[in-house]
C-alpha cells in the first residue's frame, strides 16, 4: 500500500470520534505501531484535527473536511438496514466494512439525519446461524472474483456425494438464509450455481481472462431465455 493511501485510511478509521489505538490500526493496516506513530505525527502536523496519545489511542472531530451528505430519511433507513443485514448474514470482512459504513454515513450526515439513522428499529438476527467457515468462504470468494482468479471447492450436493471443481467464480447471490456461488465451472464446462453451505474446503487458484460467453452477463441472458415462453 502506498503511504498516501495508508494515510487516507488512518483518516478514514478515525472518523465519527471513536478512540482507536496504534496497535488496532497496525494490525488493519499490516504495517507496525512505529509507522502509525509517524503516520499520525504527519497528520496532525498538516493540520488534521487528530487527538490522543500513544498507548491510550486517538480520535478524530467529526466532520473533518467532508460535505454533509444529502440522503432522504428514507434513503438513510435503507442504508441502515442493508448495513445491518451485511453484518449479521455477510463474510466476515464485510460485517467489518458494514460496522465501518454505518459509523462514517453517521459522522458526516446533517445531525437531524444522523439522529434519524440512529431511531432506525430494523435490525437482522442471525437466528439460524451463519457459521464461520460461510463467513470466511464469502470473503474469499468475493476476493477471488474481484482478482479474477480460480477456486478450487470441495464439494457435497444435496445427496452428500462430494465433488472436487475448479470455477471461474461470477458472483454470490443471498436468497435469505442461504448464500450460492455462480461460476463457471471447468469440469462441466457450463454456468453451475453452488450453496456456499455445501463448500467443505476451499483455495484460490490462478488467474482466469475473461470471456463473454463466460461471464456473468451471459449467465443472465441465459436465464432471462429460458424464461421466455
Amino acid at each position: 500500500m502506498r503511504r498516501a493511501d495508508r494515510l487516507f485510511q488512518i483518516v478514514q478509521y478515525l472518523r465519527g470520534g471513536r478512540l482507536t489505538t496504534a496497535r488496532v490500526l497496525a494490525e488493519r493496516l499490516e504495517v507496525s505501531e512505529r509507522t502509525i506513530y509517524r503516520d499520525i505525527s504527519d497528520l496532525i502536523g498538516s493540520g488534521v484535527p487528530i487527538e490522543g496519545e500513544a498507548g491510550v489511542g486517538y480520535l478524530m472531530r467529526a466532520g473533518f473536511d467532508m460535505p454533509p451528505l444529502m440522503f432522504t430519511r428514507a434513503e438513510v433507513a435503507a442504508l441502515v438496514a442493508g448495513a445491518r443485514m451485511v453484518r449479521t448474514w455477510g463474510g466476515a470482512d464485510m460485517a467489518l466494512a458494514a460496522e465501518e459504513a454505518l459509523v462514517k454515513i453517521q459522522a458526516v450526515l446533517p445531525r437531524d439525519l444522523a439522529e434519524s439513522a440512529a431511531r432506525v428499529e430494523i435490525h437482522a438476527r442471525d437466528s439460524f446461524g451463519l457459521s464461520d467457515a460461510e463467513r470466511r468462504n464469502i470473503d474469499q470468494i468475493e476476493a477471488a472474483t474481484d482478482a479474477r482468479r480460480r477456486v478450487s471447492i470441495g464439494y457435497a450436493d444435496a445427496e452428500g456425494v462430494a465433488t472436487t471443481r475448479v470455477v471461474r467464480p461470477l458472483g454470490l447471490w443471498f436468497w435469505g438464509r442461504v448464500w450460492t456461488l455462480v461460476a463457471w465451472c471447468e469440469l462441466r464446462d457450463d454456468f453451475r450455481m453452488f450453496r456456499i453451505d455445501r463448500i467443505r474446503a476451499l483455495d484460490t487458484g490462478a488467474p482466469f481472462r475473461e470471456e463473454r460467453d463466460k461471464s456473468l452477463m451471459a449467465f443472465y441472458a441465459r436465464k432471462a431465455s429460458d424464461l421466455r415462453p
